[in-house]
C-alpha cells in the first residue's frame, strides 16, 4: 500500500479490530448467558459480521468526511472510500474469526478461547500503536483490556437478566 494511505489503513484496521473484538466478545458472552445456544451465538456472530461491519464502515465514512481543516476536507474521496472498504473488511473479517471456537469447541472452552483470542488481538494492536507513537504500551494495554473486560462483564449480566425476564 502506498505510504500516502497509511492513515486510512491504520485507522480502518485499528477501528475494525477493536470494534470487532469488543462487540463480538460482548455478544458471545451475553448471548450465551441468555440462551446457552450455540446456534444463536454463531448466528449472532455471522449476522453481526455483516450488519455491524456495514454500519461501522458507514459511520467511519461519515466521520472521515466530517474531518475538516481550515474549511476544507481533510481527506480526498478516494481516501474516504478506502477507509470505508478497509473498515468493513476489518470488522467483518475479525468478527468472523470468533465463530471458529464456537463451532468446534464445547461451549465453556469456546468462550474462554474466544476471550483469549480477543485479548491477544487487542494486545497486539495496542503494542503496535504504542510502537508507532513511541510510548510505553502498558497504559494503552491496561486501558483497552479494562474496557473490554467491562463490556464482557456487563454483557454477561445483561444476558442473565434477559434470560430471567424473557426466559
Amino acid at each position: 500500500m502506498a505510504k500516502g494511505y497509511s492513515h486510512q489503513v491504520i485507522t480502518a484496521i485499528s477501528f475494525g479490530l477493536t470494534t470487532a473484538v469488543i462487540t463480538s466478545l460482548g455478544m458471545i458472552v451475553g448471548m450465551h448467558s441468555a440462551t446457552s445456544s450455540r446456534l444463536a451465538v454463531v448466528a449472532g456472530i455471522v449476522i453481526m459480521a455483516f450488519a455491524d461491519g456495514l454500519s461501522d464502515a458507514v459511520s467511519l465514512h461519515t466521520a472521515e468526511e466530517a474531518e475538516v481543516e481550515e474549511e476544507e476536507s481533510k481527506h480526498t474521496a478516494k481516501e474516504i472510500w478506502l477507509t470505508t472498504l478497509l473498515a468493513f473488511i476489518s470488522v467483518s473479517g475479525f468478527t468472523l474469526t470468533f465463530a471458529i471456537p464456537i463451532l468446534f469447541l464445547p461451549s465453556y472452552s469456546a468462550i474462554v478461547v474466544a476471550i483469549v483470542w480477543g485479548m491477544l488481538l487487542l494486545i497486539l494492536l495496542n503494542l503496535y500503536i504504542a510502537k508507532i507513537r513511541k510510548e510505553n504500551p502498558m497504559k494503552l494495554l491496561l486501558e483497552h483490556i479494562f474496557l473490554a473486560v467491562v463490556v464482557i462483564v456487563i454483557s454477561y449480566f445483561v444476558g442473565n437478566l434477559t434470560a430471567v425476564a424473557f426466559g
